[in-house]
């Protein structure tokens, strides 16, 4: 009688095409998992991949055999899931990544109205949840850009955010309001130069996004102070005269209650999309739901 292990061993090399990437997903040993294949192309009579280099090819027959396997290993995969997570650990929880900010700003109250919702949240940045997501230590990620040299995550598109220059709304912009009025783009970089600026990090990613879409060029600022919080950036532009870069989705909250305001958002518009990050094959499609339909529920309503 066949394993059935055999062809979960099968499943793996197909998808991550490497014998050793495969015994890492399935957390047995290299040799186990040339075991197992050998045994599975002895019990079916055929070879099922070709040992390259550094990668194994599937055969026709091997392609034949995955088209017809995978969806049934796959509900298979979701019924243990379901059964490990409601019934063993009898309350699912699902680890979010997501950056301090949209969780704070816009998640975090609403806790309380979503009881069947069990999360686990970290904070972080794109790369590192990322590198979570791929590692396993998270299900599902809000983040705000792709790795594109990694196809096993899938990158569902959330929202788009718009960049733009926000100030204290007490601060005197009747000389900026005019420049932007005559359309003098000269003359508008000339006097947002003058200012001084707060920033996320040294390397100005925001701004000089923001300043090559709108200038064509780099932007050589004078900066106040480096702050890896853009909460806390903005709370510094509400009680100065400094400027920042943020972005409607960032400074939606503040924007509403009038704690700072938009001074210019620019003629070319600077956007970037937020994404729902999930490996599909191992996160449950109801918990994605669950996720996605929490996060557009609350955001949604200031965006």
């Amino acid at each position: 009688m066949v394993n059935l292990e055999w062809y979960r061993t099968f499943k793996a090399i197909y998808q991550y095409g490497t014998l050793t990437r495969a015994a890492q997903e399935l957390m047995i040993s290299q040799p186990n998992v040339s075991i197992q294949l050998a045994s599975l192309e002895s019990y079916i009579g055929q070879q099922l991949f070709i040992r390259m280099p550094r990668k194994m090819m599937p055969t026709e027959y091997g392609k034949m055999l995955y088209t017809q396997i995978v969806e049934s290993m796959d509900n298979l995969e979701r019924v243990e899931s379901e059964f490990k997570r409601t019934v063993v650990n009898k309350a699912p929880s699902i680890q979010l990544g997501t950056p301090s900010e949209v969780f704070n700003n816009y998640l975090a109250e609403h806790m309380g109205s979503h009881p069947d919702l069990l999360l686990n949240v970290e904070y972080g940045l794109a790369d590192v949840l990322i590198e979570k997501l791929l590692n396993h230590e998270l299900d599902v990620a809000i983040i705000t850009k792709k790795n594109k040299q990694e196809d096993s995550i899938t990158y569902e598109p959330l929202f788009t955010e718009s960049f733009m220059v926000v100030c204290n709304p007490n601060l005197d912009t009747s000389e900026f309001d005019k420049l932007a009025t005559e359309d003098n783009i000269t003359k508008i970089e000339q006097w947002l130069k003058k200012r001084h600026w707060f920033a996320y990090s040294s390397d100005l990613a925001l701004i000089r996004r923001f300043w090559r879409e709108n200038f064509k060029k780099r932007p050589i600022l004078k900066l106040q102070a480096t702050i890896p919080d853009n909460d806390a950036i903005l709370k510094a532009v509400a009680n100065s005269d400094r400027l920042a870069i943020t972005s409607d989705l960032i400074a939606g909250r503040q924007l509403q209650k009038g704690l700072i305001k938009v001074l210019w958002k620019g003629n070319s518009p600077a956007t970037n999309t937020i994404y729902l990050a999930y490996d599909k094959n191992r996160t449950q499609p109801h918990y994605i739901d669950k996720v996605r339909t929490f996060i557009k529920m609350y955001i949604d309503t200031v965006k």
